[in-house]
């Protein structure tokens, strides 16, 4: 490795979070009228007055605050961010009656969809376990606690395995289909092994540590391609792979353009889902303290798939999506992917050794001269492969901070780690 390559790509990092990126969202975020978070701004980062606030918006912010002061940013704004954030979710977006946390709001707080999204109620617990850590307010750890207690009750699947993903207010099931009432998905399953990494480091309790060992278990098992070890994104409750559909509520698939069938709907993998899965399980497995060695061969092939089939050798890049077992067929952009891949190449560079130095910096590369739009602070939503703006928009319900912020805070605490060892 260059060591002058590392310590361009830190400095360029450091550059971007303490002087655009995180400046964007502690200029604009904070709703001061209602509480919570404003999260829908255009290209120049303008507010659109789209009157939603999504729980996944509102938790993602809520945890990017409290990462970014445990890590040491902001001098202190962080923590008065997170705590704002937090008492939103507390005050106007958890059922006081039934329990969890509702789907959506309006911008003043007034409930929009009551049901009740296991994707949504795993951030909750990521971001109020992380809330907790970074500034000692019991009231996080309280919540993310009864909101894992909810699930266990009331989502996790008792015959088969895993957790069903869709309900109303009350905690029923929803219907089948679109509903989603009836399927299981990696995504939702790969944020609980998230928040109960989180959860558990901060509760230390053995009921946390259990539930995750039984979710990676799951996702070793039954959720990750069986030889290839790349991820499946949606199921039927016996974990039979199921075609790739829409849901109501969710976005069934990160993006789509129209239509409601993915053209290849039951071999199809997503590498930005695959190296986050890669770097969220060796943070698992560092916090539970047990070794790699049993999940090893397992990531290794994620990490090499996605660096064979995913990284664009031409422009730079992680590409969307392809087969299990070829080359992709979406070769488009999107920012979460290039987020999450930074951090994962980094991980494999430091685990197997300097032979993925270059997919990193592939990528890195591409995020900082073509994704990132500079004169504003964010990044581009979606690219073309060659890197030129699809969508437009700095933010939105789906598309907030967490990604990008906490790329770079973990990308930073890698890159300091590569460059010790070039010494």
């Amino acid at each position: 490795m260059d060591r002058q390559q590392i310590v361009q790509c830190l400095e360029e990092a450091k550059q971007h979070l303490n002087q655009e990126l995180l400046p964007f969202w502690l200029k604009r975020c904070k709703d001061d009228n209602h509480g919570g978070f404003i999260t829908h701004f255009d290209k120049d980062g303008n507010d659109t007055g789209e009157d939603a606030k999504s729980l996944i918006a509102q938790t993602r912010c809520t945890y990017t605050f409290s990462s970014a002061h445990r890590a040491g940013y902001g001098g202190g704004r962080c923590a008065e961010f997170a705590r704002h954030g937090a008492d939103y979710l507390l005050n106007r977006m958890w059922d006081a009656d039934n329990g969890g946390f509702y789907w959506m709001t309006d911008r003043k707080g007034n409930v929009t969809i009551d049901k009740k999204v296991v994707y949504g109620q795993s951030f909750a617990i990521y971001a109020l376990s992380e809330y907790t850590l970074a500034t000692g307010d019991p009231r996080g750890l309280e919540h993310a606690s009864r909101t894992f207690d909810l699930l266990q009750t009331h989502a996790a699947d008792t015959l088969y395995g895993g957790y069903f993903e869709m309900f109303d207010r009350d905690w029923t099931l929803c219907g089948p289909g679109a509903a989603g009432g009836d399927r299981k998905t990696l995504d939702a399953h790969m944020h609980l092994m998230e928040a109960y990494t989180t959860l558990y480091e901060c509760s230390r309790r053995q009921v946390h540590r259990r539930k995750l060992l039984e979710v990676i278990g799951l996702l070793m098992q039954r959720i990750l391609h069986p030889q290839n070890r790349t991820g499946v994104p949606q199921f039927w409750a016996d974990w039979s792979v199921a075609p790739q559909i829409k849901f109501d509520i969710i976005w069934g698939w990160d993006r789509f353009t129209g239509g409601e069938k993915k053209p290849n709907p039951t071999d199809n993998t997503s590498y930005g889902h695959n190296l986050e899965l890669v770097w969220l399980l060796l943070h698992a497995l560092d916090i539970l303290g047990e070794p790699i060695t049993q999940y090893e061969d397992t990531i290794r092939k994620a990490v090499d798939h996605a660096v064979r089939f995913g990284i664009d050798r031409q422009h730079g890049g992680v590409f969307v999506e392809g087969s299990h077992t070829g080359p992709a067929w979406d070769l488009e952009k999107e920012f979460w992917q290039q987020a999450e891949a930074l951090t994962a190449l980094l991980d494999a560079t430091l685990v197997w050794g300097p032979q993925y130095w270059k997919d990193y910096y592939d990528v890195h590369r591409f995020v900082f001269n073509k994704m990132i739009h500079h004169s504003v602070g964010e990044w581009w939503p979606l690219m073309t492969r060659d890197g030129k703006p699809i969508w437009t928009h700095m933010s939105h319900s789906w598309k907030t901070n967490y990604h990008t912020v906490r790329s770079m805070v973990q990308s930073i605490r890698r890159l300091e780690k590569l460059l010790a060892r070039t010494k």
